[in-house]
């Protein structure tokens, strides 16, 4: 901050235990006041062991180094997170790239699992991780529960399910949807998560203890496939989408009261991406593609920062960026993959028909990786768009790599999980390892462990599970 709005600042310092009561965090809060009397309040959460390693921004997202736990923004706290956590869509940065750590390479039913645990229901939403606990939603189709299950990470003994909505259902007419296909979001004291119930888009907040706390209804919802977006967190907002043929909406939530802070009418169009917080061209955006278009919004009022050509109608992809480029993919009516300015010129850079419809990309050393959902790894150039390699794995792909240190993990439909190197170089499978008959969600990576939801088929039964894969 700069000198005007340090002005009558003050520091307080306190001090909390994660969830499980094990770690303490310390944090220091500063009560300045601006120019105009106006008071602000910005905190930051430290381990009590790496206290002086971070970084924090007034009113934005917080861009870390080792020892990073969280921050507070505009008076409510995000966090505090352990370097492990993994509390979102594709973790702490919605980039899909996981802290480097000594991930497993192989295993298998029988090989280097830690434990496993039946989730009745179905749902392709993917696990969090946060503390001493795994958190999922399912859907029990027979009973018509939307839920939230929690999971001890130790010893991966069911804690609690809350009991998210029961009756009714507003189920997917695509036969690779479920009614629970949203990844929920922690702040470090509540759940998030998105359901379909009753023809319309719920974002409810439960608390650690699987109390709900409020359900806000967002817009009335049309089924054409289905629905699986997932809510982000942004200072004190829940941030949710819901596109559909009726006219969706894109809102910001109060993450303490459920209160619809901001919101924003969309096109009448099927389209199925979660809204993504990018630092991209110098500024925090939130960016949502489809609909024949690439948004930019400002997280904190819903105000349209740009809006392009970039897009085709149906995404489900999330979007990554290098800082410059925002990168988006599509699948219907036109196969796509491209690459548009983020700074509001409205330039397409470039762009290719490659058919990434369904899992969403990396990037990672001035390069995009991304797993096409017909089983082609392909590398290209993430400023130019030059091809640098395309490599063959197996099956067809609806989960999303994740990337690990310089290794890509990846899991296709019917659990067979394919490592191979992030390079620019060439195409190089690391190993492969199978588990279960069906993958839908995307792996989580903590703490040198692997979190993957699958189901195994005998007959006519299915039953999910989630397994601890550990060495």
């Amino acid at each position: 901050m700069d000198r005007q709005n340090r002005a009558g600042s003050k520091k307080q310092t306190r001090t909390r235990f994660d969830t499980c009561g094990r770690h303490r965090y310390e944090a220091d809060t500063d009560i300045m006041k601006n120019m105009n009397g106006t008071k602000l309040k910005r905190s930051i959460w430290f381990h009590n062991s790496c206290r002086g390693n971070a970084v924090t921004f007034l009113m934005g997202v917080v861009i870390c180094t080792a020892g990073f736990l969280g921050t507070v923004v505009a008076g409510d706290e995000i966090g505090p997170f352990e370097k492990t956590d993994w509390p979102c869509w594709r973790g702490l940065h919605h980039d899909g790239i996981a802290k480097p750590q000594q991930s497993p390479m192989k295993w298998s039913e029988t090989e280097n699992i830690a434990w496993k645990v039946d989730i009745p229901g179905r749902g392709y939403g993917s696990p969090i991780v946060v503390g001493g606990s795994v958190y999922l939603a399912t859907a029990d189709e027979q009973k018509q529960t939307r839920s939230l299950v929690c999971i001890d990470k130790i010893s991966g003994k069911q804690v609690w399910k809350c009991d998210v909505h029961t009756g009714k259902a507003t189920p997917p007419r695509n036969r690779k949807g479920t009614q629970a296909s949203s990844t929920p979001a922690c702040d470090g004291k509540r759940l998030f998560i998105n359901f379909l119930h009753d023809d319309a888009m719920f974002t409810s907040a439960v608390d650690l203890a699987g109390n709900i706390l409020w359900q806000t209804r967002i817009t009335g919802y049309v089924v054409h496939q289905g629905y699986g977006s997932s809510p982000v967190l942004y200072g004190p907002l829940v941030i949710v989408s819901a596109d559909n043929k009726s006219g969706g909406a894109i809102a910001g939530l109060n993450r303490e009261t459920g209160k619809i802070v901001w919101k924003v009418k969309r096109p009448e169009m099927p389209n199925y991406p979660s809204p993504i917080i990018l630092k991209a061209a110098g500024k925090t955006q939130l960016i949502m593609t489809g609909c024949e278009r690439v948004s930019s919004f400002d997280p904190m009022t819903g105000k349209v920062n740009w809006e392009v050509e970039g897009a085709t109608t149906e995404c489900v992809t999330s979007t990554v960026t290098n800082g410059s480029l925002v990168f988006t993919s599509g699948g219907y009516p036109k196969n796509h993959v491209s690459a548009v300015k983020a700074d509001g010129s409205g330039k397409l850079v470039w762009e290719n028909r490659t058919r990434v419809y369904v899992p969403s990309m990396l990037v990672y050393q001035n390069a995009l990786f991304a797993v096409a959902d017909a089983g082609i790894a392909h590398c290209w150039e993430s400023n130019t768009g030059r091809a640098l390699w395309k490599g063959r794995l197996a099956g067809t792909f609806s989960s999303s790599p994740v990337l690990v240190g310089n290794r890509i993990y990846v899991t296709n439909e019917t659990g067979e999980t394919f490592i191979f190197r992030a390079s620019r170089e060439k195409f190089e499978l690391l190993g492969k390892n199978q588990l279960g008959d069906e993958c839908f969600a995307t792996p989580v990576f903590s703490g040198n462990r692997i979190y993957m939801r699958v189901a195994n088929e005998t007959g006519k039964d299915r039953m999910e599970s989630l397994y601890c894969i550990s060495e």
